[in-house]
């Protein structure tokens, strides 16, 4: 490794791997950002019922981080597949050099495995939260959960959220640490970019992972069949793959017209930005959400949005993007849909690219986690 660049060591709870490529994938983002600056690894543990052994190992390189995935064989003791974990998490660190930092994303077992380090090796880490279960309705509850992770931040040398009310909502639980700043989410801008199309009928893209409990996509097949019986032509893109995706698909066929309804199941790379960047604008729909990467990317793709106005995306979207309805209520959604089925071309494609490169880019995200590494060591 070069000797100018620290080493960074991501101990990541949610990353893409062998049967889910799409899950944390804004976890690989940034360190793929932060690769740029510094040597970046990252090591996934993950829960597996189809391995006879138990420990598979797969440790590759990537876009110029070390990745290492160490899959274990799962257990129908949570005793034993906790000790699995946390021993999957050591061997993956016996097979890297020792990190000048350990930076954790989500908590709060992976914080345990930092602070192990910290007092063991002297290791400093650093936390990045993604998770909105700290927001007002979710559940992060637990009196032992709740003071291993006080432990846990309170050791930490600094803590990052992707965006201000999850730092807040933290905070509102006790979870102290004096260095709280915002590092978001990152957005591949040469890979979302505007793509000339016109459809003969406007089309609206969804992107979720299809758990209905937080994306609330019932809610949202609701608020078109409110569009239906009002006459209004659209045609629908679901985008994405889930544990609900047999019940929504079933939940639509309360559509009068199915046809207009496509569902594409997982894309990835250039068929997803390519499916994407042909709608006329997307809609969220969440019950909760953190901050929405596909709202960045959509904009990425010069494409208006119509969101639920839940979490962070309040500070992202607002009247020169897009529109922020209630959460839990189908008709306002449909209302906001209907406009903007009528309002999508005034909106300026380069001032929304634009929104999006100062803030979300590679290059930026990458500064700023170069930055945090620089005054932590």
């Amino acid at each position: 490794m070069d000797n100018t660049r620290k080493h960074i060591v991501f101990l990541a709870r949610w990353y893409p791997h062998r049967y889910d490529p799409m899950l944390g994938l804004f976890v690989q983002r940034h360190a793929e950002a932060a690769a740029q600056y510094d040597d970046i690894s990252v090591i996934y543990v993950h829960a597996d019922d189809q391995i006879q052994q138990k420990f598979d190992i797969v440790d590759e390189t990537v876009n110029n981080v070390r990745t290492i995935r160490v899959y274990y064989r799962k257990s129908w003791s949570k005793i034993i597949s906790l000790f699995r974990f946390f021993k999957a998490n050591n061997k993956a660190l016996k097979l890297l050099p020792k990190p000048d930092i350990i930076h954790v994303h989500i908590l709060t077992r992976l914080g345990l495995v930092a602070l192990r380090q910290k007092r063991l090796h002297g290791t400093p880490y650093i936390i990045t939260e993604h998770w909105s279960r700290y927001l007002p309705g979710n559940d992060f509850n637990g009196l032992l959960r709740k003071k291993l992770t006080k432990t846990v931040v309170r050791h930490a040398s600094a803590v990052t959220t992707v965006t201000d009310i999850l730092a807040k909502a933290m905070q509102s639980h006790g979870l102290r640490n004096e260095n709280y700043s915002i590092v978001p989410n990152v957005v591949d801008i040469n890979a979302f970019k505007p793509q000339p199309h016109h459809n003969e009928v406007p089309k609206i893209i969804h992107v979720s992972c299809f758990e209905n409990k937080s994306k609330n996509i019932t809610g949202l097949i609701d608020a078109l069949q409110i569009l239906e019986e009002r006459d209004i032509k659209f045609q629908f893109t679901f985008i994405g793959d889930g544990i609900d995706f047999a019940m929504i698909k079933d939940y639509v066929k309360k559509l009068q017209h199915q046809e207009n309804i496509r569902f594409t199941g997982i894309l990835e790379g250039q068929d997803y930005v390519g499916e994407l960047s042909s709608g006329d604008f997307l809609v969220l729909s969440s019950n909760y959400e953190t901050q929405g990467v596909v709202l960045l990317e959509a904009f990425a793709c010069g494409m208006p949005v119509v969101s639920t106005n839940v979490g962070g995306i309040p500070e992202i979207v607002n009247e020169n993007n897009g529109i922020l309805v209630p959460p839990h209520d189908p008709t306002k959604l449909a209302d906001a849909m209907q406009t903007m089925l009528q309002t999508y071309q005034n909106y300026d494609v380069n001032t929304l690219r634009d929104s999006v490169i100062k803030k979300f880019s590679n290059e930026t995200v990458g500064k700023l986690l170069s930055s945090l590494y620089k005054t932590t060591f």
